[in-house]
């Protein structure tokens, strides 16, 4: 099953993050984790989130999980159905956690409870929100087992998860997110350290479960390919910020953010000639506690020039394609470009 196989998404909006915030203040200073993030989520809406390794991406849905530990700063809105989740009791928002908006863990093996089987597992998260009987609650563990592809459901109930392999324990983890049908379902790195195949597979059965249950997803992943893949947005981020948002296809194929487009840049291609060498971003993201002054990808950037971009951080502006935004002060050289990933280049490669 592919994204084309898919029902498209809905134009209801069911969540909604405005100018999102995110601190915690630590001995050698206060790390601004998440810096204004703002986007939506359709309902059966797949949004891609990307980014390398502190850009925020996983802070900014643990925070609307409510999962953040307690000296977390959080600011801004986090709008469910018309409902802020910031200004509500913790009670009430426990009762959507797990029920309306679920969540994906990045490693199972650390999310099970390795003491209490699966079926255990499974039917708490039913009788955490439902006053169901418990045979109701195991027949519906049993349900989910069979839909996420484990074969016989009914005996792996009574198993513990160190008897489950990686992408079994996977598959557990999707079951837990969507039996009680949410309407979002957050995937942070649901493929870590899967190998290429079954990530395959829990991919493609991530997205059968998604119109099963007719749930939006939120995909976090360093993944390009998942998410040229499966999903229909796609939100970059890079030092806590969002800096690039539109459809997959007009962000892969014509980048407006020279961040984006020095990530497909450094993707091997198989038309690239046989010396050909790969072409990294060079350089590492800013300090969280000391970010810079101006744009922040601008140490790194081919194209920054002394004025703006090293005095005034750009905010996210629309570009010259349909709701497609950019941060950046000269995404127009981007557009005139027939290749936006050459600036990334050598000089001895762009001579040849």
């Amino acid at each position: 099953m592919t994204l084309a196989d898919l029902d498209p998404p809905l134009d209801d909006e069911i969540l909604r993050v405005e100018n999102l915030t995110v601190e915690f203040p630590t001995d050698d200073g206060v790390v601004k984790a998440v810096r204004g993030v703002d986007y939506t989520v359709r309902s059966g809406e797949v949004l891609g989130i990307v980014g390398e390794s502190g850009s925020g991406k996983s802070v900014s849905s643990m925070a609307i999980m409510g999962l953040l530990p307690r000296n977390a700063r959080v600011r801004g809105r986090i709008v469910y159905r018309g409902k802020d989740l910031l200004a509500m009791r913790e009670k009430e928002r426990r009762g959507l956690r797990g029920e309306k908006i679920a969540m994906i863990f990045q490693d199972p093996m650390t999310s099970l409870n390795p003491v209490q089987t699966i079926g255990d597992q499974l039917a708490e998260a039913v009788l955490s929100h439902h006053l169901v009987p418990r045979k109701r609650a195991f027949a519906r563990a049993r349900e989910m087992l069979d839909l996420v592809g484990i074969p016989r459901a009914a005996e792996r109930l009574r198993s513990y998860p160190h008897e489950f392999s990686g992408g079994m324990r996977q598959r557990v983890m999707i079951a837990m997110a969507i039996i009680n049908d949410p309407d979002v379902i957050i995937a942070d790195e649901p493929t870590t350290a899967l190998d290429v195949t079954v990530q395959a597979q829990i991919l493609e059965k991530l997205l059968e479960v998604k119109d099963a249950v007719n749930a939006a997803i939120v995909m976090i992943t360093h993944d390009l390919g998942v998410i040229a893949g499966m999903a229909h947005r796609v939100l970059v981020m890079y030092a806590g910020r969002p800096v690039e948002l539109g459809d997959v296809d007009v962000v892969f194929n014509q980048p407006r953010m020279p961040y984006m487009a020095g990530l497909l840049g450094s993707l091997p291609s198989l038309d690239a000639t046989r010396h050909e060498r790969l072409r990294p971003i060079e350089g590492t993201p800013p300090s969280l506690i000391n970010v810079p002054p101006g744009c922040p990808f601008s140490p790194r950037c081919p194209i920054a020039d002394d004025s703006a971009c090293l005095t005034v951080e750009p905010d996210p502006a629309p570009t010259d394609r349909n709701d497609h935004v950019a941060a950046c002060h000269h995404w127009g050289k981007l557009a005139q470009a027939d290749d936006p990933t050459a600036f990334f280049r050598q000089e001895s490669e762009r001579a040849r």
